[in-house]
């Protein structure tokens, strides 16, 4: 699996839109509107490296309105809410 974290500038009017057009792609699991530097915050997850290129160039830098991007790929996950959720698979609370 790979994971990618791509931070976008986007015209300030055309925000809601970019973002709209970008969940709708596949291999893109989340994205975020943030404050800062960059607009959005996608993350992106695919079987392989070829797939990563596709989402990026074939299809988010295509969408008008973005007006620049940082592509961050991931080696390792660290994360407290994958190992809460793997221990708590099969319990039932009440």
């Amino acid at each position: 699996m790979v994971t990618a974290l791509v931070l976008l500038g986007v015209e300030r009017e055309k925000t809601n839109t970019v973002a709209e057009k970008i969940t709708a792609i596949e291999g893109v699991t989340e994205v975020y509107s943030v404050a800062g530097r960059y607009d959005l915050a996608v993350i992106i997850r695919v079987k392989e490296n070829d797939q990563l290129a596709a989402v990026v160039t074939d299809q988010i830098r295509r969408i008008e309105g973005i007006e620049r991007s940082e592509t961050l790929i991931a080696f390792r996950v660290y994360s407290r809410y994958d190992l809460e959720l793997a221990f708590s698979l099969g319990t039932e609370r009440k």
